[in-house]
């Protein structure tokens, strides 16, 4: 029944614009609208990342919860991890609207929301003040304006180190103009010197979100930059400016595509990595993850761990219950006693 009340809510959200649907389901998921299962957990499903327990592999990405403003409900709703924002010093309203268009053709978004949001003090309020549960991250961003965007990173962890379960620096928005050019080693490394030495005392693991955009070379450079710099881990990947395979209303729009469109290039970025780091930190896999197939091809290309957001765009919160209900069928078909067992079983496929 609670299924079948989600459908008839993602059709008429449907019916309405991108983001206007965003705000609508936020304020559902307040009002105790959407499914809270619980996190979803077994002994093959437990497992670490970066020092962290999760029930499960399966976590919520950045932007859809900018503000924290519905973390309550969404540790309850399946997911093992989250991870919120993006926070930046001050608030901003991010670029003009609009700025979300789905590609319904392809159950894929294309975004470029800018890092619109209330700022780190608000949502770390906020996020201070979440009922204990699953862990909770925060992802770091830049302020648009800003004349020093490697201080806007320490800034930010400064103002969440308190509260937040561990912090990720996104140096691979494609939506605020020259910040992809932090994630050239020199530069990362200095993003990341200042985040970490801003952690203070409680030592909240550190990861770096990447583009799937890099060439070969970028990503060693990247790789070798977050193990150089003291990273705890690598998310792997952002959206992409790419429109390989899309067509359609919206798809020459600008901006990030996100969804199914993603999986194959993110995916390639994260084997890359599983090499390149020969196990030393920690991957996330991210992009186009709308399955269980998805969430299990990325632990087995590298993945110690994986997050989706566009798949509930068009599959709605079951759908992590679904994921990983579906992970754990797979990892006891093929005779894996838990996710660690299977990450980069397989990443020779994606090479």
């Amino acid at each position: 029944m609670r299924r079948s009340l989600e459908r008839v809510g993602l059709l008429a959200l449907r019916r309405v614009d991108a983001e206007t649907a965003h705000g609508l389901a936020l304020r559902a998921l307040g009002a105790g609208l959407a499914p809270r299962p619980g996190p979803v957990t077994s002994p093959r499903l437990r497992t670490r990342l970066a020092g962290l327990d999760l029930p499960n592999p399966v976590g919520l990405a950045a932007g859809f919860d900018k503000d924290a403003a519905a973390v309550a409900p969404l540790m309850r709703a399946g997911f093992g991890f989250l991870e919120v924002g993006a926070a930046t010093p001050l608030p901003q309203p991010g670029n003009p609207r609009p700025r979300a268009f789905r590609l319904r053709r392809h159950r894929a978004v294309i975004n470029r929301y800018g890092f619109n949001g209330a700022g780190a003090a608000a949502l770390a309020g906020r996020l201070c003040e979440r009922p204990e549960g699953i862990p909770v991250g925060v992802n770091l961003g830049a302020n648009r304006d800003s004349a020093d965007r490697t201080a806007d990173y320490a800034e930010v962890m400064r103002r969440v180190a308190g509260c937040a379960d561990f912090a990720v620096v996104n140096v691979s928005s494609p939506n605020t103009a020259g910040l992809r050019g932090l994630q050239a080693g020199d530069a990362l490394g200095s993003v990341l010197a200042g985040v970490v030495a801003a952690r203070g005392e409680r030592r909240v693991p550190v990861l770096v979100k990447i583009s799937p955009d890099l060439t070969p070379a970028e990503i060693e450079a990247v790789a070798e930059a977050a193990l150089a710099g003291g990273a705890d881990g690598i998310v792997a990947t952002n959206t992409t400016t790419a429109r390989d395979g899309v067509s359609g209303p919206h798809a020459a729009e600008a901006g990030g595509l996100s969804g199914p469109p993603l999986f194959e290039r993110s995916t390639r970025v994260l084997a890359r990595l599983s090499v390149l780091t020969g196990g030393r930190l920690p991957l996330v896999g991210v992009g186009g993850v709308s399955s269980a197939a998805d969430a299990y091809a990325k632990i087995r290309a590298g993945a110690s761990a994986v997050q989706l957001y566009t798949g509930l765009v068009y599959g709605g919160l079951s759908l992590v219950g679904e994921i990983a209900r579906g992970l754990d069928a797979r990892l006891a078909r093929d005779g894996f006693s838990t996710v660690a067992e299977a990450v980069g079983t397989d990443r020779g496929r994606w090479l």
